[in-house]
């Protein structure tokens, strides 16, 4: 396993350069610029059957409880085809073990935690079950506020836990080039938050991938096809105790 230090030092390079483009819709990324909550996109039509027609999987998963994965391209899966994310992988197990959710994509390459907190509100339409919440990289990248990322995750949280929605928060590291002072705050602010009555918590999201050239593409920072299947094993592993089968 690798130190926390030496995971902050593979982020140092550059996921907020990379940030900017990747899958992100192109409705998503308007929306952004001019200020506009993004709504968030359901990947359950991406594992549905080819010659299903776009009505027949709207009322398909029309009824399902949902699972929300909110954050930033690490989410959106930049760098990958649609399939191959996280979020649209988590849908891939849920139907062939049979698990009636629909998956909600709500990656938007480049966001910070405040951004997750603007567009909150959209993300948790519907019937959200479990917020899965990967925040804070680019918080980290761009040195801003531990403060401010510590009150936007607890906005995060309490407005899912008042509405009755489970919480994955999934912890992330900053660059070590802002200080020792600064990565070990910043690491703080996901142990402390993971202390409150009922929060589900992952400590690193990338656990088992970052750093290894093989898992990532080029960038040397987002997972490839091979490291999005370790990440979403891992996840799999604290959301499916959470998760009721459909009888």
């Amino acid at each position: 396993m690798k130190t926390a230090s030496a995971v902050a030092l593979v982020f140092a390079c550059g996921l907020l350069a990379c940030s900017g483009g990747g899958e992100t819709p192109p409705d998503r990324g308007t929306a952004a610029a001019s200020g506009e909550a993004p709504r968030a996109s359901s990947v359950s039509t991406a594992v549905s059957t080819a010659d299903s027609t776009p009505a027949s999987r709207e009322a398909s998963t029309a009824a399902r409880p949902r699972i929300v994965f909110l954050g930033d391209s690490l989410t959106a899966g930049y760098g990958l085809e649609r399939e191959q994310s996280i979020p649209s992988l988590t849908q891939a197990r849920l139907d062939r073990e049979g698990y009636r959710y629909e998956v909600v994509n709500a990656g938007v390459s480049g966001d910070t935690s405040a951004g997750g907190v603007r567009r909150l509100e959209w993300s948790l339409d519907g019937d959200v079950r479990v917020l899965v919440v990967e925040l804070g990289a680019n918080d980290g990248l761009r040195g801003l506020s531990v403060a401010d990322l510590r009150r936007n995750l607890t906005q995060v949280i309490s407005t899912a836990k008042q509405r009755g929605i489970t919480v994955v928060l999934t912890g992330m590291e900053a660059p070590p080039n802002y200080g020792a002072s600064y990565t070990a705050e910043f690491r703080q602010v996901y142990r402390d938050l993971a202390k409150e009555p009922g929060i589900v918590f992952i400590p690193f999201y990338l656990e088992g991938v970052a750093g290894n050239p093989a898992l990532n593409i080029a960038d040397g920072i987002h997972p490839n096809p091979a490291g999005a299947r370790i990440v979403e094993a891992n996840i799999w592993k604290t959301l499916q105790p959470l998760l009721e089968k459909a009888r």
